[in-house]
């Protein structure tokens, strides 16, 4: 098992753990929503994704949501998982990607959506 992320109290009161599926889908949000330079022992952690919800909304900050997501995920978890298929889109401020990926271990094929309000 796997602590839980955000990180809680379970009803026993003890630390939340949830199974490997739901952790690796944790692990894709904490990459997605992190921006580089927030994590003090890796700099370059994270995707600069929120940077991004500013932006005009056009094809280009699609592409660039696109690509930027597949990069870090790769980058920080292609140990883990396969992604499949990215799908971006950003209306005022609230950006939601809804990520298509295959657990490697299991060969598990899941689509998870990621959504952050800024």
């Amino acid at each position: 098992m796997n602590i839980d992320y955000p990180y809680t109290i379970d009803a026993s009161g003890r630390t939340a753990q949830t199974d490997d599926a739901d952790h690796i889908r944790d692990l894709i949000e904490q990459v997605l929503f992190t921006s580089p330079g927030e994590r003090v022992n890796r700099p370059t952690f994270g995707s600069g994704i929120l940077g991004l919800v500013f932006e005009p909304n056009s094809g280009a900050l699609t592409a660039a949501a696109q690509a930027s997501a597949v990069a870090s995920l790769q980058q920080w978890l292609g140990s883990l998982i396969q992604v499949t298929g990215i799908d971006v889109e950003s209306e005022d401020a609230t950006l939601t990607l809804t990520i298509s990926y295959t657990i490697r271990r299991t060969q598990e094929a899941r689509v998870d959506q990621f959504t952050r309000s800024v």
